[in-house]
């Protein structure tokens, strides 16, 4: 009996157990619904601002590019800032034409801004800008169209472009065209980017305007924009090349790669030499900016999570100031030339000073003359005419023919050589500029005998001259002779660290005559340059070195001063020549003789005091024009230049010459140099010495 009574007591609790647990839950659920109730009704307003922004989407905006600067550290490239009005894309088409009809009140809208229009872009502004009528270019047929599947939405916009007329898309007023072009710049580039409404002749006035009244141009900001400054003006211009504009962006030919690599279709990028060649260098790292949206694409607010860097700085081999004296002779000396032998050809000129012992270019300078419309000359840069066209060298090329025998072992130092003009079969005799009779090697140099170079090369090819007959050679002589020359740079690219060089011409056919113009610089074809490093290898022992235009690249600390070196360029030895010490400097005492033997062909030199070595050139061009080149090197003890010259169609066969251009040019070109270095030293001595008078005084004054 007592065992069923606390039976019953038991169940009796676990009900009002139950009961207080499910009370408890209630209790807990109506918190819950209250608290919810609360926050929606006293916070929904906030809670839903905040679940709208859904998109942070960041963007990259460009920054100036890296500056150039000559080797001692004179800026040759700047960064022109410039005043500009940007417009971040977020808003509607809409509002975007809201925004671009009150900033036409504003700002002065450019003719060059007005000239970028295109006939599409009327024909787009135009349906903007008349909805009705737009809507009657489609036809009905046309939508059952798109009903049936034959066509999708998109076609009938194309159906609508393509039925405006030209009386309708030219209907704008003066007004109309203003406001287009900013609409148009407006939507160039890619929503939530900046992109430039103007960023030329932006007066003070506009700035001040639009920046005081920014709530009223929802998108619209002012910043400073950039353009490439070339301090120098047209020195060197063709040689620093050029970038494109942000309206040209990226080049289509390459827009797959440069979209690879991170850049935005409107980024400006290097176009073609030292800009084009250094572009991953010079372009910078973008500032990123974080675009806060609602979910309509409405930008609340923007941070900036990278300021970015403008782009890293080079420094080049060159020297400005040499460079630019350089061109002036040029110049004089084609205008000079041009008045005296009006029946030449002559329109171009070119000079190359190397350091023979790093292989930096010091000078790369070319001019070519065009008519003005007043019937003048003009002088143009034409800089990369020297890596880029190649002429007959002449008799420049002798030392490698000369150096050629001695390797192939077919002459060696001393070999004497009967001086007298050849006939091969039918062919007319060729012979030297005079009978020389029988001579050495370093005479052949000297006095420029093209008879020994012709014997030289015959006995390369396995040939066995006799007067008037044929005379059969082995083609493969042809493939000695250019392989050796190759050593010096004849006839392959140089390795010069810019885009597009040129490798030269060789000629294709394997005939004694042409062997033998071979071997003095009349059948294959050499730019400048391939001949100024061919000089430059003899001048420093027998090293081909690898001209360097850039010398350095430094990181970008200030405006104002060159920053730590990144990357120096070391002088780069391509090749060896094959070829013993002695007979590298037998050819040097020849090349000397050419200067202060009693015949060479450039003893006239007026430049002895620098102590030149080198050896001139004359060649008939296929043209009937005479071509003047020479090369050289000062001091011929201790070099510390290396040059080229070359004069194209400086002279006309069988008329009246006034040769020597290439001699008097080199002897400028020494001068130029060696009066800069002493003008340089003196400068130095006299800031000295200044410096110490300055400090005595002070020590005075105390």
């Amino acid at each position: 009996m007592t065992n069923k009574k606390q039976n019953k007591k038991k169940k009796n609790i676990i009900p009002y157990r139950l009961n207080l647990l499910f009370f408890v839950v209630f209790l807990l659920f109506s918190a819950l619904i209250l608290r919810l109730g609360f926050v929606q009704i006293v916070y929904g307003e906030k809670y839903r601002v905040e679940v709208d922004r859904t998109e942070n989407i960041t963007v990259n905006t460009p920054v100036p590019r890296g500056k150039v600067y000559d080797r001692n550290g004179d800026i040759v490239v700047d960064n022109e800032p410039l005043n500009a009005i940007t417009y971040t894309r977020t808003g509607s088409t809409k509002e975007q034409l809201e925004v671009a009809e009150k900033l036409a009140t504003v700002i002065e809208v450019t003719e060059e801004m007005i000239d970028k229009i295109q006939v599409r872009d009327k024909k787009d502004f135009w349906l903007l800008k008349n909805e009705e009528e737009a809507k009657e270019l489609i036809t009905d047929e046309d939508r059952q169209k798109v009903t049936e599947g034959e066509l999708v939405e998109s076609d009938l916009y194309r159906l609508q472009i393509e039925r405006i007329t030209e009386q309708q898309y030219e209907s704008f007023t003066k007004d109309e065209l203003k406001v287009l072009a900013i609409f148009r710049a407006m939507n160039r580039g890619y929503a939530l980017t900046p992109q430039i409404i103007k960023n030329t002749d932006v007066s003070d006035e506009e700035i001040a305007i639009i920046s005081e009244r920014l709530s009223e141009f929802p998108g619209v900001d002012t910043t400073v924009d950039w353009n490439r400054k070339m301090i120098y003006g047209s020195t060197l211009r063709t040689l620093l090349g050029n970038i494109t504009t942000s309206d040209q962006g990226l080049p289509s030919e390459r827009l797959s790669e440069y979209l690879a690599k991170g850049y935005s279709r409107n980024d400006r990028v290097g176009t073609s030499f030292i800009e084009a060649e250094y572009e991953q260098v010079l372009r910078g790292q973008k500032a990123r900016i974080r675009n806060v949206t609602d979910q309509s694409g409405k930008l609340l607010h923007q941070e900036t999570v990278f300021e970015g860097q403008r782009g890293k700085d080079l420094v080049l081999s060159i020297d400005i100031e040499l460079q630019q004296r350089i061109e002036e002779v040029i110049t004089n000396e084609l205008l000079e030339e041009k008045k005296l032998a009006q029946a030449a050809r002559l329109d171009r000129a070119f000079v190359v000073i190397l350091d023979p012992n790093t292989g930096e270019v010091l000078s790369l300078a070319g001019k070519v003359l065009t008519k003005d419309e007043n019937g003048g000359y003009e002088v143009l840069d034409h800089a990369r005419g020297t890596f880029q066209e190649a002429y007959h060298a002449g008799s420049t090329v002798k030392g490698a023919t000369v150096l050629t025998g001695y390797e192939t072992g077919v002459i060696s130092p001393g070999t004497v050589l009967y001086d007298t003009p050849l006939k091969v079969a039918q062919d007319r005799p060729k012979g030297s500029w005079q009978n020389m009779g029988n001579i050495d090697d370093l005479t052949a140099l000297e006095r420029s005998s093209n008879v020994y170079m012709f014997r030289t090369a015959i006995r390369i090819a396995n040939g066995n001259y006799q007067y008037g007959q044929p005379l059969p050679i082995d083609p493969a002589g042809f493939d000695r002779v250019r392989y050796y020359f190759n050593q010096f740079g004849l006839g392959v690219r140089t390795g010069i660290d810019l885009p597009a060089e040129s490798s030269g011409f060789a000629g294709s056919e394997t005939i004694p005559g042409k062997l033998m113009d071979l071997a003095i610089g009349q059948y294959d074809l050499y730019t400048t340059l391939q001949l100024a490093q061919y000089v430059s290898t003899i001048a420093n022992g027998g090293y081909r070195l690898k001209p360097q235009i850039v010398r350095e690249i430094r990181e970008p600390v200030s405006e104002d001063e060159l920053g730590p070196v990144l990357q120096p360029f070391k002088p780069e030895v391509l090749n060896r020549i094959d070829m013993p010490d002695d007979q590298i400097k037998r050819v040097q005492e020849g090349f000397r003789r050419v200067y202060f033997g009693s015949r060479g062909t450039a003893s006239s030199s007026t430049a002895k005091q620098y102590k030149p070595a080198g050896k001139t050139g004359t060649a008939e061009t296929g043209r009937g024009t005479l071509t003047y080149s020479l090369v050289g090197y000062a001091p011929y003890d201790n070099p510390e230049i290396a040059f080229a010259v070359v004069v194209p169609d400086a002279a006309v066969v069988g008329g009246t010459i006034r040769g020597g251009v290439s001699t008097r040019l080199g002897d400028k070109v020494m001068k130029t140099y060696f009066d800069l270095k002493e003008e340089r030293i003196k400068g130095n001595v006299n800031s000295s010495k200044d410096d110490e008078e300055s400090e005595e005084d002070e020590d005075t004054e105390e």
